[in-house]
């Protein structure tokens, strides 16, 4: 039996522990000749590669009862045997079983012991019952949108590996913590604009379900990166609650928000400007389209379309205004009065968009800049019959908000040293999705605020 401390393969780290590198653990605990006659046996055998019996849990287990074993001569200072350890004060005392669950499926594992008790091995600490990669496995699982029961089944078909659905939860709450810290953190002064918009989600409230709605919010900062600055669950109606997220967003040290777009929310336009006086509000003119579109036969909707396209594309107020009128006389407007009411309605949260440049309305015009990522969300939470609680709610939109920034950022990856015209690879979703339009519009809002902005711009 080889020491660990004894093996050159192995450095000590700070605290004088062993540290070893993956290859280096290998060639301590087998030789190649050892491993090419395991595969071939195992070829031969026709062996699972995972699971109850594979090949990989027998290696690993093999694998720790030697490390383990290891460890224990190390804490007695003799080998298994060796005459040194005659009238030593502690000696070896046989074995606990120990069932882990790892990544290639449950072990079986023989810990060694010792009589006065004070072995406290590292490789399978005391109390630990997962190892490896198993937990960020789950997480993974959970942040692609599969539930609980969905992870259980999928990690014992697959792995062999049974874990209950009250293990699997807790797992994926151990990001809770990190959630906290993410919503709470701290914000730039100022964000130029911000967008809102909401994805509907069932949640469990006492003993019926409710939908609510899921807030996102996308502020742009000074440089055109983009940022997801927070998500909230709306448990009550009106300003009441975009008063307590206003508020919120001010203490984390939002100064100044220049235009917020969003679709007409109910509180939100009025508290927005009490905490923020100079901000305006802009409703999205997609969603003002969609809204007027409603009271539209199918026949008619094309038509009601181009009659709207000239109110959205004046070049002033006055011009719009003129549309309006011209739109309300028509035969598709007399027809269709519940349209010409909407416009009416939404009038002067409409009329901000008309007094910027062609360069800020087309990044203003619309929450799409929102809506791409929700569309991605809803992909994620439509599995789910219901959700148990708004923290699971958060904690799922937040994991997939991460995965999927994971997932483009290893796209972009592949794509480093390509020709910009042979890049394949999405734009950062929520992070430093800065282009040209961007910094032509940004520039353009400098222009026209430059009292709210000099003193933030550098």
């Amino acid at each position: 039996m080889v020491a660990v401390h004894d093996s050159p393969a192995v450095g000590w780290g700070e605290d004088g522990s062993p540290v070893a590198s993956a290859g280096q653990l290998r060639q301590l605990f087998a030789d190649d000749m050892w491993l090419d006659e395991l595969i071939d046996k195992a070829d031969a055998n026709g062996v699972r590669l995972t699971g109850a019996g594979g090949f990989l849990p027998e290696l690993v287990k093999a694998v720790l009862e030697r490390g383990l074993a290891a460890e224990l001569t190390d804490h007695l200072g003799y080998e298994r045997g060796d005459p040194a350890g005659r009238g030593s004060p502690n000696s070896r005392n046989g074995s606990t079983p120990k069932t882990v669950q790892t990544e290639v499926g449950h072990l079986d594992l023989a810990t060694p012991r010792d009589r006065a008790g004070s072995f406290d091995p590292r490789l399978v600490p005391k109390g630990q019952r997962r190892l490896g990669g198993l937990d960020d496995m789950i997480i993974s699982l959970y942040a692609g949108g599969m539930t609980v029961r969905d992870i259980g089944h999928h990690l014992a078909r697959t792995l062999g590996t049974e874990l209950s659905h009250d293990t699997i939860s807790k797992i994926t709450d151990a990001v809770l913590e990190e959630v906290k810290a993410w919503q709470s953190r701290p914000l730039d002064e100022i964000y130029p604009i911000v967008y809102l918009d909401a994805l509907i989600v069932k949640v469990r409230d006492g003993h019926q379900v409710r939908n609510k709605a899921a807030y996102l919010a996308i502020g742009v900062d000074l440089d055109g990166v983009k940022h997801v600055l927070g998500i909230w669950v709306q448990n009550t109606e009106g300003a009441k609650f975009w008063a307590g997220v206003c508020a919120e967003l001010a203490n984390r040290g939002l100064r100044e928000v220049l235009i917020a777009c969003c679709d007409g929310l109910t509180g939100l336009p009025e508290a927005i400007e009490a905490t923020w006086p100079n901000t305006i509000v802009q409703t999205c003119v997609v969603h003002l389209i969609r809204a007027a579109m409603r009271y539209a036969s199918w026949q008619d909707r094309s038509k009601l379309a181009a009659a709207l396209r000239p109110i959205y594309t004046a070049p002033s107020v006055e011009a719009a205004e003129t549309a309006l009128l011209e739109f309300a006389d028509s035969d598709i407007g007399q027809r269709n009065p519940g349209a010409v009411v909407t416009w009416q309605n939404a009038w002067e949260r409409f009329i901000p968009f008309l007094e910027f440049p062609p360069a800020v309305r087309k990044i203003i015009y619309t929450t799409n800049s929102i809506e791409s990522l929700n569309y991605q969300l809803r992909k994620i939470i439509k599995n789910r019959g219901h959700f148990p609680n708004d923290d699971a709610v958060v904690k799922l939109l937040w994991l997939a908000i991460r995965d999927i920034e994971d997932k483009r950022a290893r796209e972009r990856d592949k794509d480093k040293g390509k020709p910009a015209s042979r890049r394949l690879a999405p734009g950062k979703l929520i992070e430093g999705q800065t282009t040209q339009g961007w910094k032509h519009a940004l520039n353009a809002l400098v222009l026209a605020y430059p009292d709210q902005l000099g003193r933030h711009v550098k």
